[in-house]
């Protein structure tokens, strides 16, 4: 079996190649535009003899053969996808419906990664699948969060007009030892800024709430949705829901390190509360996260400053 990963040179696309050379006997493709991705997340995969990797934009389109296509292109980072809006806006769209015609054409099963950034600013929690969202629509996020809204969309239509065979993950907060430091997401932030004894930065009061997945369970549910018979959309994080300043907590805890808090004005349109309704997940994938937060945090922050000093010696 041929898998083709978009993205696959990012945090979440990398760790998923080197799942599926390990654990199956299949050839994969990576494509990437190395946008916010990086060559050394495929380290261990350059070298195998069943991988690939192709330099491409999703927003051209690319004639291949292949039985599964993994859609995961597209910057995620909130710093970095409003960098350049309308780049984000068109991965989501235009990247969208290039693979899906590709998936089309080939007879491949389709893997959306959408994410929880489809329900906005929630006024329900925790977030169902059947929850439509408070996103708006014209704010700094909305190339990202409609963007996702919109590739769910296609996904359907495709389904409904041509029998394409899809499935779409919403992925909630995921971590892991491969999230850049300059990702500006909260982990990335206080793993940085813990290991450089730096002052933790808090946007907002730190009252706000998210629930972190570690990498490896997300992969597994990832895998498991691909090959289920289910459509979804279907969540996928930890139901775990912790404030800001609980994580801050932990942090400093696991670091051994007395770090002070500085808060600073919160972005707009950054949501409140987040934390997924995965009894979904568990009904029709038979999948809930295994790795506890402090064991999770405790590996990542273990490998960062692993990879920082590898780094200083390089």
């Amino acid at each position: 079996m041929n898998h083709l990963i978009t993205g696959g040179a990012g945090f979440i696309g990398s760790e998923l190649i080197d799942f599926l050379l390990e654990n199956t006997n299949d050839s994969v493709i990576c494509i990437d535009n190395f946008q916010s991705g990086s060559k050394s997340n495929l380290s261990n995969a350059i070298n195998n003899p069943r991988f690939e990797l192709i330099r491409h934009d999703v927003c051209d389109p690319i004639r291949l053969e292949v039985d599964r296509i993994w859609h995961l292109a597209c910057v995620a980072s909130p710093i970095r996808y409003q960098k350049n809006p309308i780049a984000t806006t068109k991965t989501n769209i235009l990247g969208t419906m290039n693979m899906l015609g590709l998936a089309k054409r080939c007879g491949a099963r389709f893997l959306l990664t959408s994410t929880s950034e489809v329900y906005g600013d929630p006024e329900i929690f925790p977030q169902p699948e059947s929850y439509l969202g408070h996103v708006n629509n014209i704010g700094v996020r909305s190339c990202y969060d409609e963007g996702k809204r919109l590739a769910e969309s296609l996904c359907f239509d495709y389904l409904r007009i041509h029998n394409v065979d899809i499935k779409i993950a919403r992925i909630f907060n995921t971590y892991g030892p491969r999230l850049q430091s300059d990702d500006g997401r909260v982990i990335s932030n206080f793993i940085d800024q813990s290991i450089k004894g730096k002052p933790l930065t808090i946007y907002g009061d730190g009252t706000q709430t998210r629930s972190f997945c570690y990498i490896d369970d997300l992969i597994n549910g990832l895998y498991l949705l691909m090959n289920s018979n289910s459509v979804g959309p279907i969540n996928l994080g930890n139901p775990l829901e912790i404030s800001i300043n609980s994580l801050a907590e932990i942090v400093c805890e696991l670091s051994n390190k007395k770090l002070e808090i500085i808060y600073k004005q919160l972005p707009k349109d950054d949501p409140h509360r987040r934390c997924p309704d995965i009894s979904r997940a568990i009904k029709e994938l038979h999948w809930s996260p295994k790795v506890s937060l402090r064991d999770g945090l405790s590996f990542t922050m273990r490998s960062v400053r692993a990879r920082d000093e590898a780094l200083k010696i390089g």
